[in-house]
């Protein structure tokens, strides 16, 4: 082979290396940086190169030949390794192209293998207990005592501080005292009800009896009718007083009215006993208290920032909250494991399970048109170094397929007529027809369409162009030279 050219090539694979290790390190930059640089190798992939009368080939625009249904993007390392061998492999046939007329392609190559694939998930989010509680309080009063402190283990219902209660204290005297008085106010009110309803009862049945006495007289003539309606008319009076009060079974109760006033001044009371009760704050669940922000000397209802007085999660059990894509929810299930990692392990890691998945998605923000599902992974193991607070890492095995053949992504040529590798014969290119199976970020399962096509070690090329095809005379660059 000339040595310029083995030079251009060993210069066009350090520079795909470079690439790759350039997305490891800059993972967020290229975040910021991919709608511009999808753009780019949109360009590049539409350029080929001219031949020797200056004329461009005009590129079939490519159409999916399997329904195989939506599919999550490409990761971007996949982009990175897929443009940069793509680039690699454009240059290499403009020079070939360009250069003498008996030159053969010169092609970069790899040995096909068997081996196993795995298709994974990689989510980050924070540690967190599993069950967690802001201590607040509605006291305006001064904390006088704190009993704990951060890293402290707590049972439900002990003592974590106390509040000023003086104020409180008054406060429930007064409301025991209105509370008292509407109990007396109404009792006043039902003994002037059965009173006066039973005088109105007595004036009513006198009224009915000199009013039937008077009708019996006025019908034999001996007293007039004037006298005969007023004796009617004390009849209707008495009558009308008896229904101005209000009966419960039969009997005169006191006003409603005097009832509301026992229940208002009830709920005060009971309000009152809760706030003295609440002066003594104590804990509604037990775990260990990560967060002290109450101060001896400050009001309990304004802490700085308006936080909680205390933070208590249940640490014996700790979880994360992710968000996964739309796009791989649905090979999430409850029940998968994950194995979880995070700098404070030191390269170690632990096993996780998922336990929850939201039943509904949520926007990814940032602008993004994507939706995620808020799911919940619980960490199994026990005694780990893992604490609350933290960004971990969490590895979900999608799919994966042992003893199969694997290839780089940017190995499979897909076209209107199907997908294709390209392999190396003595020199010469000869397409084969393949189907995908699992995906990692930079490798494919392939399988032949025709069983036998494949043998182990055959030079497969890495970045086939649509410009190669059957027959064609290749030089090999690679391991599968």
């Amino acid at each position: 082979m000339d040595e310029n050219k083995t030079q251009e090539i060993e210069a066009m694979d350090e520079y795909t290396a470079q690439k790759e290790q350039q997305l490891l390190e800059e993972d967020e930059q290229l975040s910021r940086e991919e709608e511009q640089f999808e753009a780019e190798l949109a360009e590049l992939m539409k350029t080929d190169p001219a031949d020797k009368k200056g004329k461009k080939k005009k590129k079939k625009e490519k159409k999916a030949v399997r329904d195989k249904g939506p599919r999550k993007p490409w990761s971007k390392k996949r982009k990175l390794v897929t443009a940069a061998a793509a680039a690699v492999a454009v240059l290499v046939i403009f020079k070939a192209c360009t250069g003498k007329k008996d030159d053969a392609v010169m092609v970069s190559s790899t040995p096909l293998t068997k081996g196993t694939i795995q298709q994974e998930l990689t989510i980050s989010g924070p540690v967190s207990g599993t069950d967690s509680v802001d201590v607040v309080s509605s006291i305006h009063s001064e904390v006088l005592d704190i009993q704990v402190k951060e890293g402290d283990h707590v049972e439900q219902g002990q003592l974590l501080a106390l509040i000023d209660e003086s104020d409180v204290r008054k406060e429930l005297d007064m409301a025991q005292n209105a509370y008292d008085l509407a109990v007396s106010t109404y009792n006043e009110q039902q003994i002037l009800a059965e009173n006066g309803y039973a005088k109105a009862v007595q004036e009513r049945d006198a009224a009915q009896r000199d009013f039937d006495r008077i009708s019996v007289l006025f019908q034999a003539g001996s007293v007039s009718q004037q006298e005969w309606e007023t004796a009617q008319n004390r009849l209707r009076d008495a009558q009308r007083e008896t229904k101005t009060f209000t009966l419960l079974d039969g009997k005169p109760v006191a006003n409603e009215s005097y009832s509301l006033q026992i229940k208002n001044a009830e709920f005060e009371l009971e309000k009152k006993k809760e706030q003295l009760n609440d002066t003594r704050v104590t804990a509604p669940i037990s775990g260990t208290v990560v967060r002290v922000n109450a101060k001896i000397g400050r009001f309990a209802d304004k802490i700085e920032d308006d936080k909680p007085m205390f933070i208590i999660e249940n640490l014996d059990t700790l979880e994360m909250k992710v968000s996964v894509s739309e796009y791989s929810i649905g090979q999430i299930q409850v029940g998968q494991e994950a194995v979880i990692s995070a700098d404070i392990l030191n390269g170690e890691t632990v096993m996780g399970q998922v336990t929850a998945i939201s039943p509904t998605g949520e926007e990814k923000g940032g602008g993004s048109t994507e939706r995620v599902i808020p799911t919940t992974i619980r960490i199994v193991d026990d005694n780990t170094r893992l604490i609350a607070g933290i960004t971990a890492r969490a590895r979900i095995i999608l799919n994966e397929a042992e003893n199969v053949w694997i290839v780089p992504i940017s190995a499979v040529l897909e076209t209107e007529e199907g997908s294709f590798v390209m392999t190396v014969d003595q020199g010469v290119i000869k397409r084969i027809a393949v189907t995908m199976g699992v995906e990692s970020d930079i490798q494919v399962e392939v399988i032949p369409v025709n069983e036998g096509d494949f043998t182990e070690g055959m030079g497969i090329i890495t970045a086939p162009s649509p410009m190669l095809a059957d027959g064609m005379k290749v030089t090999e660059n690679g391991s599968g030279n």
